[in-house]
Parts: structure tokens; C-alpha cells; sequence
């Protein structure tokens, strides 16, 4: 294994999507992680509002045709790929005709159709997992950027904790302020639970209804480790990391250091 394959999970890159904080960081923390002399797999969802043609995204045919099953049904995974310019940097897109619009629509799916982001979410993860070992490319850190994102800790340490394009690979997940309103779909956790995760593994969602706060838990108790990725978090969140004992990177010593995350991610690869 290379310690220095680091695979992105990102809800936003820019400019395929507008400029946010989340799609900065989405695309600088890659971006400067390549000029470091990280090699970089950058994974994103493939929203129907992303001009194709104007960003010059093609199908990766020998990628897609994967069925990646959710709810017992089966989804057929479609694979983009684009590449940043001027740092030379693959992006690949998740694609879906069940989970993302066509013809393009101006706002996220996310935000269109969020009664969907609970399947949408587990379509997107198994399908990055998926891709990558199609590639047969084995990172030593996985780190997540945004909640969609934040099932992938659950999925590489139990779904396929034994593969080996995944079994020596940290999880780093990024907590960031955006997060979404209201609850998932109240048959969440049944879903989940098709995946052979046990009542134990999700614990943190609760008996409830499942929110931003409980799905990020989840994604705490799976990770190796975490990011404070903006200032405002949720203090429940927060005290939830600490509590975990897992080493974090906290938003003052990234705002004091340019190289906070390239000795961060040296740290846990050491670990």
C-alpha cells in the first residue's frame, strides 16, 4: 500500500458547482494534497444541474455497469470523469438516473428532492466504494468532505472491512456547518439494516427519527479520525469527537498552518 493514496469523498467541487466553502474545500484540499506529491482519486456526485458539455465530463464505460442494490432494488451505476485544469486533477462523478435529474435543474438534489438523500447518500458511497475497486486502487486514507459523504466510515470499516483494496485504509471524516433540515426517511435505518450492519454498528442514529446530528455520530463512531472543518459546528458534535477519544484537527490549527492537513494526514498514516 501507498502511503501517500489518499481517495477524496466530496459533496462539492468547484467549478463544476458554484463557489461555497464547501466546494472551495473541496477542491483546494485535493489540489494542494497532488502538489504535495499526494497521488489523488476525487469523488463527487454527479447533480443534474453540472453542465457536461461545458465541463467536458464522458462516461467512463469499462467503470459503469455496476448495480449497486438499495431497499432490495437494484441501481445501475453510471461513471463521469473530468479533469481540473491547470492542476491536472481527475475528478470522477457518481451518476444515477434514479438519484440525480435529467435534464439538468438549477438547484441540488439534495435540496429538491431530500425525502431521496437517504438512499442518495447510500448510492453515492457504495457507488465511490465500488468504483475504486474497479480501479484497483488502494488508499491509505479515505477522507470525507460533507454529509453526503458521511455513511462511508460505516461501509469501509464493516461492509468491507476485508477487502483488500480497503483493509489498511484510515477514514479521516470532515465536520463542516452545512448540514440539512429536518430528518431522513423514517425507514432509514431499516434500509441500513439490509446491509447487514447490526443494531449495535448504528447505535447512534437512535430510536428515532434520524437528523444531521445523529447521522454524523455514526460517521464519528466509524472514522479514525476527525476534522473541524469550519467554526461553527455543532457543539453536540463536537463534544461528541472529543469524547471519542480519536485524534482531531481542530479549525484554529488549520487556520494557523498551511500544512495542518498534509501533518495531520502524515500522523494518522504513522498510527
Amino acid at each position: 500500500m501507498n502511503h501517500n493514496k489518499v481517495l477524496y469523498i466530496s459533496q462539492e467541487i468547484t467549478p463544476y458547482l458554484p463557489e461555497t466553502p464547501l466546494s472551495t474545500l473541496g477542491r483546494n484540499i485535493p489540489q494542494r494534497m497532488q502538489e504535495k506529491g499526494y497521488e489523488v482519486r476525487t469523488f463527487m456526485p454527479k447533480y443534474g444541474c453540472i453542465n457536461e458539455r461545458r465541463n467536458q465530463l464522458h462516461e467512463v464505460i469499462r467503470l459503469s455497469g455496476i448495480n449497486v442494490i438499495i431497499d432490495d432494488t437494484d441501481h445501475p451505476l453510471i461513471i463521469k470523469v473530468a479533469t481540473l485544469q491547470p492542476a491536472r486533477m481527475q475528478v470522477y462523478f457518481i451518476d444515477s438516473d434514479d438519484y440525480f435529474q435529467h435534464p439538468p435543474i438549477k438547484e441540488l438534489e439534495l435540496t429538491v428532492s431530500p425525502e431521496e438523500n437517504d438512499e442518495r447518500m447510500m448510492f453515492f458511497v457504495r457507488g465511490v466504494i465500488e468504483t475504486v475497486k474497479k480501479l484497483r486502487w488502494e488508499p491509505a486514507l479515505v477522507h470525507c468532505i460533507g454529509w453526503i459523504g458521511a455513511l462511508a466510515p460505516i461501509y469501509l470499516k464493516k461492509m468491507y472491512g476485508d477487502d483488500p483494496t480497503f483493509a489498511n485504509a484510515k477514514v479521516i471524516y470532515t465536520l463542516r456547518e452545512e448540514g440539512f433540515d429536518g430528518t431522513l426517511d423514517e425507514r432509514f435505518v431499516e434500509k441500513l439494516r439490509l446491509h447487514h450492519f447490526s443494531d449495535d454498528d448504528l447505535s447512534a442514529l437512535g430510536s428515532g427519527a434520524v437528523s444531521r446530528i445523529e447521522l454524523e455520530k455514526l460517521a464519528i463512531d466509524f472514522s479514525d479520525a476527525i476534522i473541524q472543518g469550519s467554526d461553527n459546528i455543532p457543539a453536540e458534535l463536537l463534544e461528541y469527537a472529543e469524547k471519542s477519544g480519536k485524534p482531531i484537527l481542530t479549525y484554529d490549527a488549520i487556520q494557523a498552518s498551511e500544512d495542518a492537513y498534509a501533518d495531520f494526514y502524515a500522523s494518522i498514516s504513522e498510527a
